[in-house]
């Protein structure tokens, strides 16, 4: 709605109960027409300034979006994902220092060969690295996980030399460093899987995907799953249909393609797969 003026409208000359205004002099006119151009140069410096009150009360100029991520390589253990939101509370980039996780688990698991893993993060994530490997912990040990197979065990311990595989936390630019020396892209975007590397991108950590429609809890534990999961020799998996649960070797990150989020292998104590992607 336009703002009317605050001076109300103009009345005519002759109205009731006002007489009518003489004709102005020349002198009169331009002096009034000054203290209008007046008025209105100090409205226009207060809107202004109200202006850019606004503008710094709300951080100045929002930040800028990353670029759209590219679609992962051959290898397909990453791989990046178009729309995905900008960084918030965390940093895009880290010391390239890790810090281990200390002391060491039970052995979890009936039979098999015991993997052992190792869990670090990146130093300058904000993030408390004893928390990241209770997270693991908890979701390695579970009896959804691939130890409900009861043909593996696994343990984490502190000592490199005793570990098969290390699971990373890294920020989003040293994680495509780190996959990139394996040969895969990933665009800062996604995580991925090396031979003995788990490499767990910090903003998915903390995001997860677009459109999940699932807790960031469940994506989580989704991600430490898939990216074990090849670890332990899984491929990637198709989703068997629309409304089923994904496999957890679908690559969620990507889109559910009809399916929905799911973060197990194993559900009511069977292995629940879709079929192998070529």
């Amino acid at each position: 709605m336009t703002p009317s003026s605050p001076y109300g409208p103009p009345e005519p000359p002759g109205a009731p109960g006002r007489p009518a205004a003489q004709a102005p002099d020349g002198r009169s006119t331009l002096l009034r027409m000054h203290r209008r151009r007046r008025r209105s140069l100090l409205l226009g410096l207060l809107l202004l300034a109200a202006a850019i009150g606004v503008t710094l009360t709300r951080g100045g100029e929002p930040p800028a979006a990353e670029a759209p991520a590219t679609t992962q390589g051959q290898m397909g253990h990453g791989g990046g994902a178009g729309a995905h939101p900008a960084p918030t509370s965390y940093p895009s980039v880290g010391a390239g220092r890790f810090t281990v996780a200390d002391g060491q688990t039970s052995v979890y698991g009936e039979d098999g060969p015991l993997h052992r893993y190792r869990v670090v993060v990146e130093r300058g994530t904000g993030q408390d690295v004893d928390a990241f490997a209770g997270a693991v912990d908890g979701v390695l040990t579970d009896r959804r996980s691939w130890i409900a197979s009861g043909e593996l065990r696994v343990q984490r311990v502190a000592d490199a030399g005793a570990a098969d595989f290390t699971i990373y936390l890294a920020t989003p630019v040293t994680s495509e460093r780190m996959c990139a020396e394996g040969g895969l892209t990933t665009e800062r975007y996604t995580s991925c899987r090396l031979p003995g590397q788990v490499i767990i991108n910090l903003a998915r950590w903390m995001e997860a995907v677009p459109d999940y429609g699932a807790p960031l809890d469940t994506y989580r534990t989704y991600v430490i799953n898939h990216e074990v999961g090849h670890e332990f020799g899984e491929e990637h998996e198709a989703c068997p249909g629309l409304g089923e649960f994904a496999p957890v070797m679908q690559q969620q990150t990507y889109g559910l393609q009809g399916c929905v989020a799911n973060a197990w292998p194993y559900l009511e104590g069977r292995r629940y797969a879709g079929d192998i992607v070529p």
